[in-house]
Protein backbone atom coordinates (compact mmCIF):
# COMPACT_ATOMS: atom_id res chain seq x y z
CA UNK A 1 0.00 0.00 0.00
CA UNK A 2 1.27 3.49 -0.79
CA UNK A 3 1.75 6.18 1.84
CA UNK A 4 -1.29 8.08 0.56
CA UNK A 5 -3.55 5.02 0.94
CA UNK A 6 -2.22 4.31 4.43
CA UNK A 7 -2.71 7.96 5.36
CA UNK A 8 -6.35 7.95 4.24
CA UNK A 9 -7.20 4.52 5.65
CA UNK A 10 -6.24 5.57 9.18
CA UNK A 11 -9.59 7.35 9.54
CA UNK A 12 -12.45 5.34 8.03
CA UNK A 13 -15.40 7.52 7.09
CA UNK A 14 -18.33 5.23 7.87
CA UNK A 15 -17.67 4.76 11.62
CA UNK A 16 -16.86 8.45 11.96
CA UNK A 17 -20.11 9.45 10.25
CA UNK A 18 -22.14 7.10 12.46
CA UNK A 19 -20.46 8.52 15.56
CA UNK A 20 -21.14 12.05 14.32
CA UNK A 21 -24.82 11.25 13.80
CA UNK A 22 -24.91 10.13 17.44
CA UNK A 23 -23.28 13.48 18.39
CA UNK A 24 -20.15 11.68 19.64
CA UNK A 25 -16.46 12.25 18.99
CA UNK A 26 -15.58 10.95 15.51
CA UNK A 27 -12.33 9.43 16.80
CA UNK A 28 -13.32 7.52 19.93
CA UNK A 29 -17.12 7.55 19.81
CA UNK A 30 -17.26 8.05 23.58
CA UNK A 31 -17.00 11.78 24.27
CA UNK A 32 -19.76 14.25 23.54
CA UNK A 33 -19.08 16.41 20.47
CA UNK A 34 -21.28 19.30 21.60
CA UNK A 35 -21.25 21.63 24.55
CA UNK A 36 -24.89 22.65 24.52
CA UNK A 37 -27.14 22.39 21.49
CA UNK A 38 -24.80 23.20 18.57
CA UNK A 39 -21.46 24.42 19.96
CA UNK A 40 -18.73 21.93 19.11
CA UNK A 41 -16.28 21.34 21.97
CA UNK A 42 -12.66 22.34 21.33
CA UNK A 43 -11.33 18.94 22.49
CA UNK A 44 -13.00 15.61 23.08
CA UNK A 45 -13.40 15.11 26.85
CA UNK A 46 -12.34 11.44 26.54
CA UNK A 47 -9.57 11.18 23.92
CA UNK A 48 -8.55 14.86 23.75
CA UNK A 49 -8.96 14.96 19.93
CA UNK A 50 -8.90 18.56 18.68
CA UNK A 51 -12.31 19.33 17.15
CA UNK A 52 -11.89 23.09 16.99
CA UNK A 53 -10.84 23.00 13.32
CA UNK A 54 -14.32 22.17 12.00
CA UNK A 55 -15.96 24.38 9.39
CA UNK A 56 -19.55 23.15 9.32
CA UNK A 57 -20.90 26.65 8.49
CA UNK A 58 -24.27 26.43 6.67
CA UNK A 59 -24.03 22.80 5.55
CA UNK A 60 -26.05 21.28 8.41
CA UNK A 61 -28.80 23.90 8.09
CA UNK A 62 -29.02 23.31 4.33
CA UNK A 63 -29.25 19.53 4.78
CA UNK A 64 -31.86 19.97 7.52
CA UNK A 65 -34.03 22.15 5.29
CA UNK A 66 -33.61 19.71 2.42
CA UNK A 67 -34.65 16.68 4.47
CA UNK A 68 -37.49 18.38 6.35
CA UNK A 69 -38.95 19.86 3.15
CA UNK A 70 -38.97 16.48 1.41
CA UNK A 71 -40.49 14.70 4.40
CA UNK A 72 -43.16 17.37 4.85
CA UNK A 73 -43.96 17.42 1.14
CA UNK A 74 -44.66 13.71 1.32
CA UNK A 75 -46.66 14.23 4.55
CA UNK A 76 -48.78 16.96 2.91
CA UNK A 77 -49.60 14.63 0.06
CA UNK A 78 -50.53 11.74 2.36
CA UNK A 79 -52.55 13.86 4.78
CA UNK A 80 -54.60 15.48 2.05
CA UNK A 81 -55.26 12.28 0.11
CA UNK A 82 -56.04 10.07 3.10
CA UNK A 83 -57.79 12.34 5.63
CA UNK A 84 -58.48 15.73 3.99
CA UNK A 85 -58.24 17.66 7.29
CA UNK A 86 -59.25 21.29 7.71
CA UNK A 87 -56.50 23.62 6.42
CA UNK A 88 -55.82 25.10 9.88
CA UNK A 89 -55.43 21.62 11.40
CA UNK A 90 -53.11 20.58 8.60
CA UNK A 91 -51.05 23.78 8.83
CA UNK A 92 -50.74 23.52 12.62
CA UNK A 93 -49.78 19.84 12.54
CA UNK A 94 -47.20 20.31 9.80
CA UNK A 95 -45.73 23.41 11.46
CA UNK A 96 -45.21 21.57 14.73
CA UNK A 97 -43.80 18.61 12.83
CA UNK A 98 -41.41 20.82 10.85
CA UNK A 99 -40.08 22.55 13.97
CA UNK A 100 -39.69 19.30 15.91
CA UNK A 101 -37.99 17.51 13.03
CA UNK A 102 -35.66 20.46 12.40
CA UNK A 103 -34.64 20.65 16.06
CA UNK A 104 -34.00 16.90 16.09
CA UNK A 105 -32.01 16.74 12.86
CA UNK A 106 -29.84 19.87 13.05
CA UNK A 107 -27.32 18.75 15.74
CA UNK A 108 -27.09 15.26 14.26
CA UNK A 109 -26.34 16.58 10.78
CA UNK A 110 -23.80 19.02 12.20
CA UNK A 111 -22.12 16.11 13.97
CA UNK A 112 -22.08 14.20 10.68
CA UNK A 113 -20.50 17.14 8.80
CA UNK A 114 -17.80 17.56 11.46
CA UNK A 115 -17.13 13.80 11.40
CA UNK A 116 -16.77 13.82 7.60
CA UNK A 117 -14.31 16.70 7.83
CA UNK A 118 -12.36 14.86 10.54
CA UNK A 119 -12.24 11.55 8.64
CA UNK A 120 -11.13 13.19 5.40
CA UNK A 121 -8.60 15.44 7.17
CA UNK A 122 -10.22 18.64 5.95
CA UNK A 123 -9.72 22.16 7.37
CA UNK A 124 -6.76 21.43 9.64
CA UNK A 125 -7.90 18.03 10.92
CA UNK A 126 -5.08 16.32 9.01
CA UNK A 127 -2.15 17.87 10.87
CA UNK A 128 -1.87 15.03 13.38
Amino acid sequence: MSDAQTFLSERPSKPAILRGLRRRCPKCGEGHMFDGYLKVVNNCPVCEEDLSQHRADDGPAYLTILLVAHILGFAIHLMWNLWQPEPIVMATTLTIGAVALSLFLLPRLKGMIVAIQWSRRMHGFGQK
